[in-house]
């Protein structure tokens, strides 16, 4: 009896450690799993991104309206009336909104085929007061001959894209600037450039004549700015805007800032993440002379003529291949940078 007892006990003490042991693992995985938990947690919440400030709707019929503006007065090639008039309108608007300061520099410059240019930079400023600035760009000449078409190649191009649509898009950044109840925490600077598309590309530096001036004599002077963004050929029907080559040596940051936030806002379709060949235009002679390092938004199309689109440089160059969407989704994501810059203003 007493035997059968203790063997009993023996029994049941050994079931009990096999059931702890069993017990312990369990727990131990359970334990495992909720770290596990816990610490995706943690990553995931580390790599959040800063929620995103009050920003006014970009407007792109109003773009659209500020392209037809420009393309209404003819082909804007240097010396001709309608450069003149169009120089005339883009001032004139500009001093018509509030809180927008507005300088012009004049200058000449002799072309590469040894003509001499008269160009007009104009530049605007909104809350010159700001230590910390944003310069935006563009240039508001428009090809004084259709090279890349394959008739009337002697005849100067109505560029609604290339020159225009970039203006149309500042233009209306700077009347959203003027007129809205959310202001950004930074000062914004607009360059319309002059003289960029009087060029040859068997002559260095004949292109972007209006930047290089102003690169060498800054308005104000000493000028600087924080980044710039530069926009050409920035408005045509379903456009993708790859990563320019020359913005990602110089400026990869302002690159990431302004693709990421397309991509947050709806509009990384425009902005894939690729990156395109480096080419001249306005941004580098203000990253070489001002030191202010400048990106391109410009086009890239790998079924037009090299870089850009079938358009570019011949008479297709109008107003039928502009698109509002296109004017909105670089409007609305230039704004958007603009204003949540707040978060990182001193």
């Amino acid at each position: 009896m007493a035997s059968n007892l203790l063997r009993f006990l023996r029994l049941l003490f050994s079931s009990l450690l096999i059931l702890s042991t069993i017990g312990i693992g369990i727990l131990g995985l359970v334990s495992c799993d909720g770290n596990s938990s816990s610490e995706t947690t943690t990553t995931t919440n580390t790599v959040q991104e800063t929620p995103l400030l009050p920003v006014p709707a970009f407007n792109q019929d109003s773009a659209y309206h500020f392209i037809e503006e420009q393309v209404a007065f003819g082909a804007r090639f240097p010396n001709s009336e309608a450069h003149q008039k169009t120089g005339d309108y883009i001032i004139n608007t500009l001093k018509g909104f509030d809180k927008i300061s507005v300088q012009v520099q004049n200058f000449t410059a002799s072309s590469f085929d040894g003509k001499m240019l008269s160009g007009r930079n104009i530049i605007a400023s909104f809350k010159p007061e700001i230590k910390k600035r944003i310069l935006l760009a563009a240039h508001w000449d428009t090809r004084p001959f259709a090279d890349q078409d394959d008739e009337r190649t002697d005849e100067p191009i109505l560029g609604a894209n290339d020159g225009g649509s970039g203006v149309g898009i500042l233009l209306e950044i700077a009347r959203t600037l003027s007129v809205s109840a959310e202001q950004p925490q930074v000062g914004v600077d607009m360059i319309f450039f002059d003289l960029e598309d009087y060029g040859d590309n068997s002559t260095p530096n004949s292109y972007c004549l209006g930047s290089q001036h102003w690169g060498k004599n800054r308005m104000p002077a000493n000028y600087t700015a924080y980044y710039g963004i530069l926009l050409d050929m920035a408005g045509a029907k379903n456009a993708k805007f790859a990563q320019e080559g020359y913005s990602m040596q110089t400026a990869p940051s302002v690159v990431k800032n302004v693709w990421n936030m397309a991509h947050r806002i709806g509009y990384g379709g425009f902005f894939p993440f690729e990156e395109a060949p480096a080419i001249t235009d306005d941004h580098v002679y203000v990253n070489q002379l001002a030191q202010i390092p400048m990106i391109d938004i410009i086009e890239y199309s790998t079924e037009g003529k090299g870089y850009f689109g079938k358009y570019w440089h011949t008479h297709d160059d109008n107003m039928d291949i502009i698109g509002k969407e296109t004017l909105k989704a670089v409007g609305q994501t230039v704004t958007h940078v603009i204003y949540n810059e707040q978060n990182k203003a001193k």
